[in-house]
């Protein structure tokens, strides 16, 4: 039998048979992983696996390769995202996304504490829409297409950039993108971590940050969608 346990966020649940569900978690030393859990379609279980939750897991299998079975304790709800639209959209977003884009048992601990740290901070209106941004730029950067935004491509100049090619991923400048102006990603100060960024430019940050999200990491990994909870959180976004 093989066994471990770990702290991890509950991604999406699905009923299994009469009774059990299918969990997928997300965890920092065992990455996106399911497991069966007995009696997880009961209510009581209800708020335990609603995705965003932070729960301790014990995963039992008797081979590595088998779908094996998760005992789940919680451990932080976070239910007040049931009860804010924007703190709602976001948290889908997030656990959409990461479904999504990471394969299934790979490890990534430090993505796993920056998601804890946004998951924290659900309910603060006035910070969360940066950090989400900044948290998809780590997203990004862990899976290896990390943006180069420090200097033009073209020119190499560190100023006047306000492109991002949608090819390099790095930034370009006015001068730089000529007559391929129109075909380049805008890049707002905010992306630069620059200036004090209200929603509207962050909401433009999030159309280029989920261009690279969509194209080099969902589409990368499979004949998926990219998640419409992100579109909705967008969506929110924009209108405050």
């Amino acid at each position: 039998m093989i066994e471990w346990r770990e702290d991890g966020v509950v991604l999406a649940a699905r009923k299994h048979g009469e009774t059990s569900a299918i969990v997928e978690v997300f965890t920092a030393e065992h990455g996106r992983h399911a497991g069966v859990v007995r009696g997880g379609a009961s209510r009581k279980m209800a708020a335990t696996l609603q995705p965003g939750a932070q729960v301790d897991i014990t995963w039992k299998a008797r081979l590595d390769d088998h779908l094996g079975h998760f005992t789940i304790e919680p451990v932080r709800s976070r239910a007040q995202a049931m009860g804010d639209r924007l703190s709602l959209a976001g948290l889908n977003a997030v656990a959409g996304l990461l479904t999504a884009a990471l394969a299934e048992r790979d490890a990534h601990p430090p993505l796993y504490r920056r998601t804890i740290q946004l998951l924290d901070l659900l309910g603060e209106k006035e910070v969360w829409p940066l950090a989400y941004l900044q948290w998809e730029l780590a997203l990004l950067d862990e899976m290896g297409f990390g943006l180069d935004l420090g200097a033009c491509a073209v020119t190499g100049a560190t100023e006047g950039l306000v492109y991002v090619s949608p090819k390099s991923g790095r930034a370009v400048s006015a001068a730089g993108a000529g007559e391929w102006a129109a075909k380049l990603l805008p890049l707002p100060p905010v992306l630069r971590g620059q200036g004090d960024a209200d929603d509207s430019e962050i909401r433009e940050a999030l159309g280029t940050t989920g261009y690279f999200i969509e194209h080099r990491l969902i589409k990368g990994s499979g004949d998926r969608p990219m998640p419409a909870a992100r579109a909705r959180l967008l969506d929110l976004i924009g209108r405050v």
